[in-house]
């Protein structure tokens, strides 16, 4: 197994988020995180938990959170590939939850207990069991914006990553959103009603509390209306591969 973590000046609790998630590790698991060139001590703080299964790569520049992950999920070695932020709790029990909800599955999306912070608009939104048949509905939803997928809450099969990875060159925001439409449109995602996540919720978290400008809106749909196209496109150049 590999958990990406994607970390940004986040000295203040990325210790608490690493060994939250190495006590869910096997012996043979790894976590890659990957600096997105902090002006912090993120970095020496990674490297002072001392465990070989934490791997560390430095950027060179800063390039964004979602270059990073990408980036991070690039170098994922393990059958299952977890996705993590760098300021939030693993709870107990997580991995085998979300390795067991896939059943057969490429891809599994869980709900965040959020915390530290008030909720937002975007917070309350809650992913149900019974979506997890509706692929149609589910990439209509991620487009309009009312069925939202946390990256920090999503697990995929390696074997899935050669459809999402490398992202659209157009994307420069929700990653996450992008990797549920891939698992939609192969129609190999589940949902798993359950908190597997502490969410953590502060002034900087990427996610808006509330609603956004009018034309970021825009700009936002018609990206998402192009990254479906280009998973339909992937999935089938891939069914052709098969």
């Amino acid at each position: 197994m590999s958990v990406c973590l994607a970390a940004y000046n986040g000295a203040t609790h990325i210790e608490e988020q690493i060994r939250s998630i190495i006590s869910e590790l096997d012996t043979h698991d790894e976590l890659i995180v990957v600096d997105d060139k902090s002006t912090d001590h993120t970095a020496d703080i990674v490297r002072g938990i001392q465990d070989d299964r934490i791997r560390i790569i430095q950027a060179a520049v800063n390039a964004g959170y979602v270059r990073t992950f990408e980036r991070a999920l690039g170098e994922a070695r393990g059958e299952f590939v977890f996705l993590s932020d760098q300021d939030d709790v693993w709870i107990p029990g997580r991995v085998e939850a979300m390795i067991s909800a896939m059943d057969g599955k490429d891809m599994v999306a869980s709900n965040c207990e959020h915390f530290d912070g008030p909720l937002g608009t975007f917070h309350e939104i809650r992913l149900r069991a019974e979506h997890s048949e509706h692929s149609v509905r589910n990439l209509i939803g991620i487009v309009v914006g009312y069925r939202l997928h946390w990256g920090c809450a999503m697990a995929v099969r390696n074997k899935i990553l050669n459809q999402i990875l490398p992202f659209p060159q157009h994307m420069a925001e929700s990653h996450d959103q992008w990797i549920a439409m891939v698992g939609n449109v192969n129609r190999s995602i589940t949902y798993l009603e359950a908190d597997t996540i502490r969410h953590r919720l502060h002034g900087e978290n990427l996610t808006p509390r509330g609603i956004r400008s009018a034309s970021k809106i825009v700009r936002a749909r018609v990206a998402f209306v192009r990254n479906v196209v280009e998973a339909v496109r992937r999935a089938r150049l891939a069914a052709r591969a098969a």
